[in-house]
């Protein structure tokens, strides 16, 4: 059975840095595209940051470009997301998603994801 498990969500202030990070299990984690989304109240689903299974090559959503770092330990099965400068338009629901889909572009998609977490709440504060 594959799980992903969010941990790490909370009430931070503007210009605070903070981590979540992401178990997984009961999948082939090294050979996964690992990617975080966000969703906040009344908005679609958002691209934030996704790393591929190899060359750690990763992406991120432009806007959180330059201020979020996702990383990836295939032998711990996690993957990290890394926030700095956190403003209040950072506040959502932040959830870690997989794919073993040979993915282009569309790994900026939620929709071709397999897996994915319960979602752990981000609340940043003005």
């Amino acid at each position: 059975q594959v799980q992903l498990v969010e941990s790490g969500g909370g009430l931070v202030q503007t210009g605070d840095s903070h981590r979540l990070s992401c178990v997984a299990s009961g999948l082939a984690f090294s050979s996964y595209t690992m990617g975080w989304f966000r969703q906040a109240p009344g908005k679609e689903r958002e691209f934030v940051a996704a790393v591929k299974w190899s060359h750690d090559e990763t992406y991120y959503g432009d806007s959180v470009l330059g201020r979020f770092t996702i990383s990836r330990d295939n032998a711990k099965n996690t993957v990290t997301l890394e926030m700095y400068s956190l403003r209040p338009g950072d506040t959502a629901i932040y959830y870690c998603a997989a794919t073993d889909s040979l993915l282009g572009p569309a790994l900026k998609t939620a929709r071709v994801y397999d897996y994915w977490g319960q979602g752990t709440q981000v609340t940043v504060s003005s």
